[in-house]
């Protein structure tokens, strides 16, 4: 029988090349043994220190979520020196992005498809945005730099390598430009007014309130400083991101010809005894947006909750800006108490936000993109009106944010029927009656003809739409999210009313005294109970109604959830069911959406009936 060799398996030979090793035997726990565990040791250690070194040295850059098929974003590796049939694609594939968009598209260069952040180096970085600036010019659009970042991969041998944020914005064609909305909501005396009159004039207030006497219409407003009607101002960004207001523009007609995006700014009153009006310019107006201004030296106060509640409960996004931080200047304490109170405000079980400090630029754009993709994220902004600080930080905001309805939803809605909700009614001297409001579906046009109602009698009037202004300039054609005056000619002015609507024939619309919603009681002092009286609001409709029954229960206390019956007492309404709806009664408070119409004979309207 063979010897076995030391240090191999019984029954194997070593290779004849093998080297030739000594094998000397150590007693546990001797010197020499102690002293290879801990050589043994250090070295695993320094293998350790090294393995993991450079495990951080080759992290992967972080990740972006993956490209979307549809929407108006874009990940593009590099865009260097491409090729005349690709070139041609790649115009093809902007054009896309933007009608995705509505007019505005968001490039992310040095990103693959998957998210992954590659990074370009300075060269080719500057070959990408140069042909995707070649892009934009050949369908009509301009691009705007928002912001480039370093990728770091950890080692020296890739260099310095570079994402950037491209916003690419259509020029304007035909008036068309991308139009978004936004409630300013607050409380009394914390500078709403005065931040708009900084932000649409171009000029610093005095610390005196001059700045917001431009957005008042009334002599009680000028003389108390208090807002108690719903006033309109605009403010434009054009196709390379540069603010259009009243600084270099005379008219409002100059800013919509020279602006690819416009912000519609609904200045809402903010003492409690005007709330009427607030609820109706955030139910019938439709804002995008809402804006919350607090006071950084008075903090959260007065109706400062209830308007965020409302806008919570109608789903409207908010963000929200801190105002008069210059008065702050020699004390911060009031200013971070502030923060602090909004901080716990929002992050309470009932908000459940998450609040983000806009600091910087970067900031800023972050804010913007994720605002409109996260409900849970609430950008704070801390501005000054008097010494304008922060100011920028809020227009880079408003530039990037982009709308919440894409071109697939609005199309959908541009092929329904003509409804357009009248929210406002003037008499124009040579002109005749006039209404302004929102069309909710359809496209409108010059000359047309649609139905107007209900009238108190429960009928509708015959009308023809003589001309259209939007933003105080002409246009042809009116599409659906729009806003817009409407001249009527002469159609008597007192034969109507806010919470009409103007339909098309074809539509044949009902109206109801009675329907059915699905509420959530939010606050009420005992309980529930038939016969009970609430002022109802469903979009620019505003009239007492009474609860009629219950379903399924006797009562309803707070917090409870049912099906109620409402009759409204003055007269009929035009009603879409779904529509949301939110009802009020001193403290009383709920909100639901429209289930049912419970129509009778006597809700069919005249047809035929005309002034």
């Amino acid at each position: 029988m063979d010897a076995q060799v030391p240090g191999h398996c019984g029954g194997s030979k070593p290779s004849p090349n093998a080297p030739k090793t000594t094998h000397v035997n150590v007693a546990p726990g001797s010197e020499s043994s102690q002293g290879n565990n801990r050589r043994k040791k250090t070295r695993r250690g320094k293998r350790g220190r090294r393995k993991r070194g450079k495990k951080q040295r080759d992290d992967p850059p972080p990740y972006l979520p993956p490209e979307a098929e549809e929407g108006n974003i874009e990940y593009k590796l590099k865009l260097v020196n491409p090729t005349q049939y690709r070139f041609e694609h790649l115009a093809t594939q902007l054009k896309w992005r933007l009608q995705e968009g509505r007019g505005e598209a968001l490039y992310q260069i040095g990103v693959e498809d998957n998210g992954l952040l590659v990074g370009l180096s300075q060269s080719e970085m500057t070959a990408s945005l140069s042909t995707l600036r070649r892009m934009a010019e050949k369908v009509g659009a301009d691009i705007t730099l928002l912001r480039e970042r370093e990728v770091d991969y950890g080692s020296a041998e890739t260099g310095c390598r570079k994402i950037a944020e491209v916003l690419v914005r259509k020029v304007p064609d035909n008036q068309q430009f991308l139009d978004l909305r936004v409630a300013v909501l607050g409380n009394v005396d914390v500078g709403k007014s005065t931040l708009l009159g900084v932000l649409t004039q171009g000029e610093l207030d005095n610390g005196r309130g001059r700045a917001r006497l431009n957005l008042f219409r009334h002599l009680h407003e000028i003389q108390t400083g208090r807002t108690s009607s719903i006033s309109f101002e605009i403010l434009g960004f054009n196709s390379k991101g540069e603010v259009v207001n009243y600084s270099e523009s005379r008219t409002a007609e100059e800013i919509c010809e020279s602006s690819s995006k416009m912000i519609t700014f609904m200045d809402l009153a903010g003492h409690h005894k005007y709330l009427k009006t607030t609820i109706f310019g955030l139910t019938s107006y439709c804002p995008d947006f809402a804006m919350l201004v607090v006071g950084a030296n008075t903090g959260i106060v007065g109706t400062t909750r209830e308007h965020l509640g409302l806008a919570m409960a109608l789903k409207v996004p908010i963000f929200v800006v801190v105002s008069k931080v210059d008065v702050c200047v020699c004390g911060r304490g009031a200013l971070e108490r502030t923060l602090r109170q909004l901080t716990r405000l929002l992050k309470q079980p009932g908000c459940s936000r998450l609040p983000l400090l806009v600091a910087n630029g970067d900031d800023a754009v972050s804010a913007a993109q994720h605002f409109t993709h996260s409900s849970s994220v609430t950008p704070i902004f801390t501005v000054s009106s008097v010494s304008g600080e922060n100011l920028d930080l809020l227009k880079i905001f408003l530039n990037v944010l982009p709308p919440l309805s894409n071109s697939k939803e609005q199309e959908e809605l541009m092929q329904q029927l003509t409804e357009f909700q009248v929210d406002e009614i003037y008499s124009v001297p040579d002109v005749g009656t006039v209404v302004g409001g929102t069309l909710y579906s359809g496209v409108c046009g010059e000359g047309e003809r649609l139905l107007v109602g209900p009238t108190e009698e429960g009928g509708f009037l015959r009308a023809r739409v003589q001309s259209i202004q939007r933003n105080r300039s002409s246009v042809r054609v009116l599409r659906a999210g729009q806003a817009a005056t409407l001249a009527l000619g002469n159609v008597p002015r007192t034969l109507l009313r806010k919470g009409m609507v103007m339909v098309s024939p074809k539509m044949r619309p009902v109206i109801c005294w009675r329907f059915e919603a699905a509420v959530v009681l939010l606050f009420h002092a005992k309980s529930f109970r038939p016969g009970f009286q609430v002022t109802v609001h469903v979009g620019n409709v505003r009239q007492t109604a009474t609860v009629e029954c219950l379903h399924g229960k006797e009562e309803l206390r707070t917090g409870e959830s049912g099906v109620v019956c409402f009759r409204f007492l003055k007269h009929a309404e035009y009603l879409r069911v779904g529509a949301k709806l939110l009802f009020r009664q001193g403290l009383t408070k709920g909100i639901g959406h429209v289930a049912q119409l419970l129509l009778t004979s006597a809700n069919t309207p005249d047809q035929n009936h005309s002034p």
